[in-house]
């Protein structure tokens, strides 16, 4: 029983529940309204207030969007729209403007008049941003006039100022300043590359809109001019599946198709239409590209769109190929991943009410989307189908053949040295050297070779660190069927060693260390052993580095011994190793003295050094793989590992110039 006379600090009273106010509570927890405070989170900030300016885009009131980046990391967003109402507002007497950068609920996309659809639902994404920045200016030009208020930390410094009128021809419009709060956030700086693929699908989306992005971070007394881009797209998501698909083999031309769907609820509400917009195109590719927008805003884990979009394609093309007897009554149907492999597919859907999973937008959740993408999909496809019987054998064809290659990659695992499945064994691979703990503080270093296998086995701490070497180059798996790659040996021993299966059958919570380090030479065989481990994890193994469990190991690559002290040079991107090595050797007062030795290979260094250098956990450096753009990395792993030549070509005879002979 508990005692009814409780220490105090175990008490529980009225006096412990607090009352927050909206700014107060969204700079306590961040991750509610923008995702967390990482890289990711620092970027939302500038996607909810450009989603605004499409928002004025789509109601035809704005045809212009301009980011622009600047030192000290701040952010300008401007567009030419109505420009955000400065007047005072009926009901709380300030300006407007005030109203809607900090009053928690507010805005102007809660019913159908000003917005006949929109990415903004809540009231919140704006104020979200004004609470979590140092400092934030907004202008707006309306009414005749440049407006103007300031913000720190979310709080107004002073009322809106006019600060003068418009000049003749003078745009309306808003523009927000802003520079990130990070004492709250994590200190990270605006990525342009990530920024540059987020505006190129907006502008993809958004057909018709001038979306530029600008860096001034990089000027400099010798260079005065931004680095910049601009995007402006007529043919919408069709232009976009034919970007996705550059340099790949495609079956057919783009198939695209826009509908006005209408619904009618259960309930007493209005009927309402729903915009679907499809574009899709068959390569022979075995990868799925899909990406799904509504209200142009990325829902990059799907929902009810890109549901109805995958149960149409396999209804329609299981229906075709029985009707054209290409499969037999008695013969087993195409599954989904049949039907989806070589895909690349975009649906893009205006809602009027839509419902997220969360305010950061990321799924989909209305049922009655699905119907309706259902619907335009198997229209589109069923007409394509029976019009252009070429290409329809084509894509039947593609799928029987990921079909047969699906059952082909099922009995290969079955017959796997003639027992039980391997992604089902339990038996590990006799040159792995396994260490006593398992999970999250466990690691495993796949190693280069036996000769550097077997220092690392020496250097180890065997409690919670694991050796497996490979022997030579292992299979390159963009280009080999899923049987190839499971009679290979070293891929066998990587997917016994970690337990998780691979490609649909992995299981991320049968994983047995927390981190999976690649451990290579520096040197160019060693930069291609691991190139075609990163395909294969990629590929095959993707949640595995969506979850960050992948690492790439750092050694050095010189050794400069002075007496008994030895100082250790590591990779630098850009520099030669002779230029490490003058550089290092300025520091000596005696640099002739000094005995340098090169390691060409992980196999040079002893069990102590390599320990010292690249396997201590307090002392060495990880890289940490992850994922920041699925879709270019899909591009670059096709395009350098794939089966095409010329985009292989094409890519090294573009990028040779910012090569450097690092063995010079």
């Amino acid at each position: 029983m508990v005692p009814d006379a409780l220490p105090q600090q175990l008490q529980y009273t009225e006096a412990d529940i607090q009352r927050l106010a909206p700014r107060d509570h969204i700079r306590l927890r961040p991750g509610m309204y923008i995702g967390g405070t990482d890289a990711h989170a620092l970027h939302h900030l500038i996607y909810e207030v450009v989603d605004n300016a499409i928002d004025e885009a789509l109601a035809g009131r704005c045809d212009e969007i301009e980011v622009a980046l600047h030192e000290g990391n701040a952010v300008t967003i401007r567009d030419n729209g109505a420009g955000i109402p400065v007047g005072p507002h009926p009901e709380l007497g300030v300006s407007t403007l005030q109203v809607v950068l900090t009053e928690f609920g507010a805005g102007g996309k809660f019913d159908n008049k000003a917005y006949k659809v929109s990415g903004g639902l809540h009231g919140v994404g704006v104020k979200a941003v004004n609470a979590l920045t140092a400092e934030l200016t907004a202008e707006v030009k309306r009414d005749g006039a440049l407006w103007r208020q300031s913000y720190i930390e979310g709080e107004p410094v002073g009322e809106v100022e006019n600060v003068r009128k418009l000049r003749r021809g003078e745009a309306k419009g808003t523009s927000i300043r802003f520079t990130p709060d990070y004492s709250i956030l994590d200190e990270n700086a605006f990525d342009y590359e990530m920024l540059k693929a987020r505006f190129r699908e907006m502008a993809f989306v958004t057909r018709g809109v001038h979306i530029t992005l600008r860096d001034e971070r990089l000027l400099t007394p010798e260079s005065q001019l931004p680095r910049q881009v601009s995007f402006y797209f007529e043919g919408g998501i069709g232009s976009f599946v034919r970007h996705l698909n550059r340099g790949k083999a495609t079956l057919h031309e783009p198939l695209y198709a826009e509908r006005s769907i209408e619904h009618s609820p259960r309930d007493d509400r209005e009927p309402f239409h729903i915009g679907v917009e499809i574009a899709l195109q068959y390569t022979n590719s075995a990868s799925t590209q899909e990406f799904s927008f509504t209200n142009t805003i990325n829902t990059p884990d799907g929902g009810t769109h890109i549901t109805g979009l995958r149960s149409a394609i396999t209804s329609v093309l299981n229906r075709y190929a029985l009707s054209k007897g290409m499969l037999k009554e008695k013969e087993p149907n195409f599954s989904g991943s049949d039907t989806m492999e070589g895909l690349t597919a975009i649906v893009s859907i205006k809602h009027p009410n839509p419902q997220f999973e969360s305010q950061t937008k990321v799924k989909l959740l209305n049922t009655e989307v699905r119907s309706a993408v259902s619907q335009v999909v198997a229209e589109l496809l069923s007409e394509y189908l029976e019009l252009n019987s070429r290409e329809a054998r084509r894509i039947i064809q593609k799928c029987m053949m990921s079909q047969r290659a699906r059952e082909a990659a099922r009995k290969a695992r079955e017959l796997v040295r003639g027992g039980p499945s391997l992604l089902e064994s339990t038996t590990l691979p006799g040159k792995l050297a396994d260490c006593s703990v398992r999970g999250q503080d466990a690691e495993i270093f796949i190693v280069e070779g036996d000769s550097a296998g077997g220092t690392a086995k020496q250097g180890r701490d065997r409690r919670f660190q694991a050796i497996l070497p490979l022997r030579g180059k292992i299979l390159n798996t963009e280009r080999a069927s899923m049987d190839r790659i499971l009679d290979n040996n070293e891929v066998k021993a990587m997917i016994s060693a970690l337990g998780t299966g691979i490609g649909a059958d992995f299981t991320l919570d049968r994983l047995r260390y927390g981190k999976v380090i690649i451990m290579t030479d520096a040197d160019v065989d060693g930069s291609h052993i691991r190139t075609l481990l990163l395909t294969f994890f990629y590929r095959h193994m993707c949640p595995l580095v969506e979850s960050g469990h992948l690492y790439i190991a750092q050694p050095p690559i010189l050794g400069l011994s002075n007496g008994k002290a030895t100082r250790y040079i590591y990779p630098q991107a850009g520099k030669t190793e002779d230029e490490l090595l003058k550089g290092a050797l300025k520091q000596y007062k005696n640099p002739d003295k000094i005995q340098v030795q090169r390691y060409k290979g992980l196999g040079e260094m002893n069990a102590e050094q390599l320990w010292d250098t690249t396997m201590h956990p307090e002392d060495r450096t990880l890289l940490q793989v992850n994922i920041e753009d699925g879709n270019k990395a899909d591009h670059i792993f096709r395009t350098l590992m794939g089966a095409e030549v010329l985009p292989r070509r094409l890519f090294i005879q573009k990028n040779a110039r910012f090569v450097r002979n690092l063995d010079a």
